[in-house]
């Protein structure tokens, strides 16, 4: 048995890469409220969120960008959540923000609704009453 062990707090921060960086990270702070936080001159941007948590963007190469679904193998979209959902939805229609669906409930409970940012990557704003309990359902 190992004396070490492997203690996760949370995620630190996802990465997208742009076609603009600087254009994505000031709409992720214009729509979103994230600020920036630090720029590296790659050029990067680490973007903070009122909670402390981070979003890095960064350049993207000439790979090309696979068509993809919400169910495509491999990380398929961020979520954020939202106090207020409803509140939210009109905030982003005013931000003229690309739906991608109506609003449902959110697996584990609560209301989904998902989006793309400028680049095409799919978000999702989610309003839950809570995680604090210890939910397992089968």
């Amino acid at each position: 048995m190992s004396e070490h062990s492997l203690k996760i707090t949370g995620i630190d921060h996802p990465g997208v890469a742009a076609n603009d960086v600087e254009t994505l990270a000031t709409w992720y702070c214009e729509v979103f409220g994230y600020e920036k936080w630090f720029f590296h001159p790659k050029p990067v941007w680490m973007l903070r969120a009122p909670d402390g948590t981070l979003l890095e963007v960064m350049p993207k190469d000439d790979t090309a960008r696979p068509e993809r679904t919400t169910w495509t193998p491999g990380w398929s979209h961020v979520a954020l959540r939202v106090e207020n959902f409803d509140a939210a939805v009109a905030f982003l229609d005013e931000k003229g923000v690309t739906w991608g669906g109506e609003a449902v409930e959110a697996i584990g409970g609560g209301k989904v609704r998902n989006l793309v940012d400028p680049d095409g990557n799919m978000l999702q704003i989610l309003q839950r009453e809570s995680t604090d309990s210890n939910r397992i359902v089968e």
